[in-house]
């Protein structure tokens, strides 16, 4: 069994945590049981690998997250990269000729695709195994995963098995967010929500992919990514196929997509904040090196971030893509595979010229690749840590106080032997 995590998504429902290369799946805001905080995506990573499912993982995702999953997860899964965002049906198509042509999968090997963020407990990653089992018993060629609802949900679609109850059911029918009423009717029918997790053989999915575009190997069907449909897997292959089967899972599920949902799962503080002993159901989430005190607070999340702050009522959280859609500017914090930066300051002089401060913290061992930048000059001040900074050639020992200037034109680069903190200002004009 191959597993198939899609990674996408910027992520407005969680400013101004996420934006458009932070998505929801990396903020480290979910609550362990030691107390500490993680992301999504470890905590899906490692309940797989306590599941037994950790070591044939593929993350399908766009090149501007492919460094913080590296971050995050190392060299633990395999990356496809997708040459342009064009919905799940496409990512999909590309992960399974990635499995045939790069890595020699079989073609009765069963794939399961699942979000890179669900909020589940362990019953969820053995239904995985259920959707394995039904495949390879030629009960269907689609297995979904259905949730047992708990509400009558209108966010999510609903799955009609034929057969009520435990066990794989053969699926009579789709319904896509019901009202209410309706919802409270299908439930009584059987109804399952439809979490977004199906399992299929590769061969069936490269039966498609060969239909669409005729090519002899992975490097063919990447170059003709753009003649894939741009559209998502639910309306390119599964309301097209006939024969599709689903699995209930009764266990814990929650769609963590809006702050109102996700501080279900959080500490009520985090960071540098203090929140009165009145305040009630308020979450505060710090990422700034400023104290954030709230007082009298009810209902309430208050997040401050590099990229804004937000002061909203939780149920009205949910509507905060349509006030932060317009906000256009670069992001201030990104991850990359050596550690993470901070945009400090943005300032322009009279005379037009341009200079970008940020702070980076570059983990022990992480190294910054060689650049050579053409439009700016570049100064290094090491905060605290040890690296070893390489300039034009000549490789430097470089401890905290010490400063370095680098010319436009000039390659560098950084290895930190120490956990390293320095300030960047990249000066243009």
């Amino acid at each position: 069994m191959k597993i198939v995590l899609l990674s996408g998504g910027s992520g407005k429902r969680l400013w101004p945590l996420s934006n458009e290369i932070r998505s929801k799946q990396f903020l480290k805001i979910i609550r362990k049981e030691d107390g500490s905080t993680d992301s999504m995506v470890r905590r899906v990573y490692e309940q797989m690998t306590d599941a037994g499912l950790g070591t044939d993982i593929t993350v399908a995702t766009s090149i501007t997250q492919v460094e913080a999953i590296r971050n995050q997860l190392g060299d633990k899964v395999d990356i496809v990269v997708e040459p342009e965002r064009r919905n799940t049906f496409p990512a999909i198509a590309l992960c399974a000729a990635n499995l045939f042509y790069k890595k020699h999968c079989d073609e009765g090997e069963t794939v399961v695709v699942l979000p890179v963020d669900p909020y589940v407990d362990k019953g969820y990653f053995a239904c995985l195994r259920e959707l394995d089992r039904a495949l390879q018993q030629g009960v269907a060629d689609i297995v979904l995963m259905g949730v047992q609802p708990t509400y009558p949900s209108e966010k999510y679609g609903y799955i009609i098995p034929e057969k009520a109850g435990e066990g794989v059911s053969r699926v009579r029918q789709f319904k896509e967010k019901p009202d209410a009423a309706l919802a409270a009717e299908l439930i009584r029918m059987g109804g399952l929500w439809n979490c977004g997790v199906f399992a299929f053989k590769l061969s069936y999915m490269m039966d498609i992919v060969w239909k669409t575009v005729p090519a002899g190997s992975y490097e063919e069907v990447l170059a003709r990514y753009g003649e894939f449909e741009k559209t998502s897997f639910d309306y390119a292959v599964l309301e097209k196929a006939q024969r599709v089967a689903v699995v209930p899972y009764g266990g814990e599920w929650k769609d963590l997509g809006t702050w109102n949902t996700i501080t279900e799962v959080m500490e009520p503080v985090n960071g540098f904040s203090i929140a009165s002993e009145d305040c009630t159901n308020t979450h505060v989430i710090n990422e700034l090196e400023i104290p954030v005190v709230v007082m009298g607070a009810h209902d309430m999340i208050v997040a401050a971030g590099p990229d804004g702050i937000l002061v909203s009522d939780k149920e009205k959280s949910s509507f905060i893509k349509e006030y932060v859609d317009h906000i256009d500017m670069r992001p201030m914090y990104e991850e990359r595979e050596w550690g993470d930066y901070t945009v400090l300051n943005v300032n322009m002089d009279e005379e037009h010229r341009k200079a970008v401060t940020k702070k980076k913290t570059v983990r022990r061992g992480g190294q910054i690749p060689e650049k050579i930048h053409k439009e700016h000059c570049t100064v290094w001040t090491v905060l605290s840590g040890k690296a070893v900074i390489r300039i034009n050639g000549r490789s430097h020992d470089a401890y905290a106080g010490d400063t370095y200037t680098i010319d436009r034109g000039v390659p560098h680069s950084l290895r930190a032997v120490e956990n390293t903190v320095l300030l960047e200002v990249q000066i243009e004009g």
